[in-house]
């Protein structure tokens, strides 16, 4: 039997190999896909290997991640609960595509992952997995095995002689990539108290942050940031730029109580620095370019979007058309946008488009011009006829 393991290098994944091979006899391919994340990528390989990995998948998959999810994601203002901005939920579907891709490659009967029960996770992978390939087999060796302890998994490591990463008391989990970073457990399940200092790794203390503010000036065309500050750049170095610069000031930090697809009510501490700067001036570019109607109802579609997204409902025909509808909507959105970074805000300064509906001459009070303000009366007369027949039936007023 031949196997396909989304390998992370971690503790889970890192015993999950060993354990693959064991109970399946199997031959197990490792997969890792390089996302930004803060792990010795080369320490992962050379992990994997030692650990009787038949092959070695390591991928650079940032760029597709950027354009074809998390970007996405931006075009729609997709926002889990009005906060999450999902940089592990929009990373799933991209690792279970390139399981399944990887996995017929080889010729595997089945793919694994690392996901728990509790997560949302374990459904994000099955939903993509099945999505595209219904007849591939997934297993899930963390809801099979017995190591449920930190002791267990210490003892099958010894026994087996599975190298992982060095055991340390660290209570919390951890998950990464260019577009932000998770934490739970541990302290943060005590919702009584505010996250200690040492979770966060992406940003500074708003109250530490510089006292001078800075500003970042990010231009879009199609809704695709392309320039920082004037400079043409590629999608992961102008991410990796911007979150570093961000992060200096303290912005991205989210601290939730979220409502998980499988039903339980979880604390969700995030650091999203780039996210939540280039959200900001994203919105409020297409603020300037697109009619009200538009602007808002998009947003509506935004708000579905983004429950999609963290439902594991990637792979479906709704995402897909809603793509169509926010891509069309892109062809406007085009333009610079400068923000303000000052001890965790970021706060749009200023905007400019070559489509902008902005019209000063007519919204200025100051300006002399053709709008006739003497229509005002006629136009309230009839905005308000609603609530005016509805006074009339209550007998609260009479026609005049």
């Amino acid at each position: 039997m031949k196997i396909v393991l989304a390998y992370s290098g971690g503790l889970d994944t890192s015993l999950a190999l060993s354990w693959l091979q064991r109970t399946y006899d199997a031959e197990v391919i490792a997969f890792c896909a390089d996302l930004g994340q803060s792990e010795d990528l080369a320490e992962v390989r050379t992990r994997a290997e030692r650990n009787g990995a038949a092959k070695v998948y390591m991928e650079d998959l940032r760029h597709e991640f950027l354009t074809e999810y998390a970007f996405r994601a931006l075009h729609a203002n997709a926002v889990y609960e009005g906060t999450y901005f999902m940089a592990a939920s929009l990373s799933r579907p991209l690792i279970a595509k390139r399981l399944v891709e990887i996995a017929r490659a080889e010729g595997a009967q089945a793919v694994a992952h690392g996901a728990t029960g509790k997560g949302n996770d374990q459904v994000r992978f099955y939903a993509g997995i099945t999505a595209l390939d219904p007849g591939m087999r997934i297993i899930s060796p963390v809801l099979e095995w017995d190591l449920h302890t930190r002791a267990a998994q210490i003892a099958y490591a010894r026994t087996h002689g599975v190298e992982t990463p060095a055991f340390n008391s660290s209570p919390y989990s951890r998950d990464t990539n260019l577009w932000g970073s998770s934490v739970e457990c541990g302290p943060l399940d005590d919702i009584l108290r505010a996250p200690p200092e040492e979770v966060y790794t992406a940003t500074v203390p708003p109250e530490a942050a510089p006292d001078r503010p800075e500003h970042v000036r990010l231009t879009f065309e199609r809704g695709v940031p392309t320039h920082l500050d004037g400079e043409a750049l590629a999608p992961v170095e102008l991410v990796r730029r911007l979150a570093e610069r961000a992060g200096r000031h303290g912005v991205g930090r989210i601290d939730i109580m979220e409502n998980r697809l499988v039903g339980l009510k979880v604390r969700g501490v995030y650091e999203s620095p780039a996210a939540t700067v280039l959200y900001e001036a994203h919105r409020q570019l297409e603020n300037l370019v697109l009619e009200r109607d538009l602007f808002q109802y998009k947003a509506e579609l935004g708000r579905r979007y983004a429950q999609l997204v963290y439902d594991a409902k990637w792979f479906t025909g709704l995402r897909t058309s809603l793509d169509a509808f926010f891509a069309d909507v892109q062809e406007r959105v085009e333009g610079t946008v400068t923000v303000k970074l000052y001890k965790g805000s970021a706060t749009t300064v200023s905007r400019s488009s070559p489509h902008s509906l902005y019209h000063p001459d007519y919204a200025s009070y100051e300006a002399e011009n053709e709008f006739d303000q003497r229509a005002g009366e006629g136009f309230s007369y009839i905005w308000s006829m609603p609530a005016r027949v509805a006074g009339m039936r209550r007998g609260s007023t009479s026609w005049t």
